[in-house]
């Protein structure tokens, strides 16, 4: 459907009824003459009677509508039945046809388009929550909404594939979710799916189309310049034309996984760290076996096999690749075949590695790969790329040490750079990181919080988001330290089950893992990481006064103006007792 469909369903439906109306109105009009011109019998003085107008209007309703309350005001004449019988087949005719042209309306794609559009548009005009606008409901765009709807956001949809709207409708969404079946690729579209609405947060273009996703992103910089947009792209030119017009994030997913693969070679604490930052809600990270150094052999050397051979040659470890049409490239070793049977990895020496990637587009062959591969090296290091979701089930059976899920690893950038904007420096960080520093970072959250995905979300100290302390700091009162901020508005005050991460102050450079000790100021953006009891202790704190002066004291103050001025006389009273 095209942004044409936009039109009002009112003026739709009176120009397909436009004609079975007319005939109703004909009719009826010559129906109610006739019935005023007919002669009728003949009073007690001789005179004929006729119908007055508004007794042929009141009576041809009832009767045209099958209704039928009888003869009135009086029994007709023999001329006024006749004329009657004759009316009542043209009204059936009339009806007939007017009711044929309603049932062929409603089945009519255009009208039921339409129909949906305004339905979708007054969802989203009564969205007065903060939403992300997500075009493309596949694999991944599934995931994103999920992980949104568990995250407590709202999710307006934009997906060409019908069945995929439908199949968005039967999801147990705790919220719903606006979705509309059309080009996201049209500007049109974009705005009214809410582009332009002051509750959007974000863009994202999930769509499996380089083309659609480079025309969102045009969009999104065009017609909402202060905007997050992330997209999709998976070859260069688009990546390099996506850069050009100032989009902010650009997720290519082999070349994360191809960063996730050379940061696990150099430091793998650092990747199990980042792995479990950015994972979805409500799943576990399982710690994977160390990458080994040594001979590798990589099958299918498409756009995920270069740029996994680029990771394992940057880490100087060398690499066999297996590919049905071999280019004549001196540079690597190749080998003609297709990495599903014994020879060609026997051939690519399969014997004496100590890993093998499984590249290829196609979820079975990759699976044979690496199965085969296993039974003549047991001990080999596997990397399975995993095309589709569908076939999780197989691929856990299977127990590869990386499984590359490309739907995955966008969902998990996308929800780490729009939900927690903070947690994007604190990533690059780890990125360049040591590994002994990763390592005791890594081993300190995980045996304090486990390896389930953590609350990851970050605070600003503002009038916004910590009214209470902000208001406190305004004053000048007194110097607060981060370490008092973090404890339970509950008896004892015990530590919340959090940990910060990042402090950002305006001209200061970053601090990681601040110290409990530093003094916050206004202004401060912090980054937490901790159980989800824990972010929303925290969130009380920083918008609630009297919890704040609880949790900084000890001491309960009374709320409300009568309660508060009922606390000051007692205090008064006490005091006069004492002195």
């Amino acid at each position: 459907m095209t942004s044409g469909s936009h039109t009002s369903t009112i003026f739709l439906v009176l120009r397909r009824l436009r004609t079975p109306l007319i005939v109703l109105i004909l009719i009826f009009a010559f129906s109610v003459l006739g019935l005023t011109l007919v002669p009728g019998p003949l009073d007690a003085n001789g005179v004929i009677q006729r119908l007055s107008f508004f007794h042929a209007v009141y009576f041809f309703s009832y009767t045209a509508t099958t209704i039928g309350f009888g003869e009135i005001p009086y029994a007709f004449s023999e001329q006024q039945r006749l004329w009657v019988t004759l009316c009542i087949y043209l009204s059936v005719i009339g009806w007939a046809y007017t009711l044929g042209t309603v049932f062929a309306m409603l089945q009519d794609k255009n009208f039921l388009n339409a129909v949906a559009v305004q339905r979708f548009a007054r969802q989203v005009r009564r969205l007065r929550e903060p939403f992300f606008l997500v075009c493309g409901y596949g694999e991944t765009g599934r995931l994103i909404c999920k992980a949104l709807d568990e995250l407590g956001y709202r999710a307006v949809v934009i997906e060409k594939d019908e069945a995929k709207v439908g199949d968005l409708e039967l999801q147990s969404y705790s919220a719903d979710m606006p979705a509309l079946c059309a080009d996201a690729g049209e500007p049109d579209t974009l705005l009214f799916a809410g582009l332009g609405s002051k509750y959007c947060r974000g863009v994202i273009a999930l769509t499996n189309d380089d083309s659609t996703n480079l025309a969102v992103a045009i969009a999104a910089r065009l017609l909402a310049p202060s905007l997050p947009a992330l997209c999709r792209a998976e070859h260069v030119e688009t990546v390099s034309n996506m850069a050009s017009f100032g989009t902010r994030h650009i997720i290519n997913p082999f070349e994360q996984f191809g960063e996730y693969m050379a940061l696990a070679l150099r430091s793998p604490a650092a990747y199990h760290l980042l792995l479990w930052l950015t994972g979805l809600p409500g799943t576990t990270v399982t710690r994977h076996r160390d990458p080994p150094v040594g001979k590798w052999v990589l099958c299918g050397y498409g756009s995920f096999g270069k740029v996994m051979t680029e990771a394992l040659e940057n880490a100087t470890l060398p690499v066999t690749i297996i590919d049905l049409a071999p280019p004549p490239d001196s540079a690597h070793q190749w080998i003609k075949g297709d990495g599903t049977g014994a020879e060609a990895l026997r051939a690519a020496g399969i014997d004496g590695a100590v890993g093998i990637v499984a590249a290829t587009g196609n979820d079975v062959n990759n699976l044979s790969v690496v199965v085969t591969a296993r039974q003549m090296n047991p001990g080999l290091f596997t990397v399975l790329r995993q095309n589709h979701v569908a076939n999780k089930a197989l691929f856990d059976a299977f127990e590869s040490d990386f499984t590359m899920v490309p739907s995955e690893i966008i969902a998990h950038e996308c929800l780490a750079l729009l939900t927690t904007p903070l947690l994007a420096p604190f990533l690059a960080a780890v990125r360049k990181a040591d590994d002994v520093w990763a390592e005791a970072l890594l081993q300190d959250v995980t045996s304090r919080f486990g390896w389930g995905v953590p609350m990851v979300w970050s605070v600003a100290i503002n009038l916004s988001q910590a009214p209470s302390v902000y208001r406190l700091l305004m004053r000048h009162e007194s110097r607060l330290k981060l370490g008092e901020l973090l404890r339970a508005p509950v008896t004892e005050r015990p530590d919340l089950d959090c940990r910060p991460l990042l402090l950002l102050r305006e001209g200061d450079p970053p601090r990681l893992l601040p110290r409990l000790d530093v003094e916050i100021a206004l202004g401060d953006q912090i980054l937490f990481v901790g159980t989800d009891t824990a972010r929303k202790e925290l969130g009380l704190t920083l918008h609630n006064v009297h919890t704040l002066k609880y949790v900084l004291t000890g001491r309960d103050s009374p709320g409300g103006l009568i309660w508060e001025w009922l606390a000051a006389r007692r205090r008064g009273a006490q005091s006069s007792a004492r002195n």
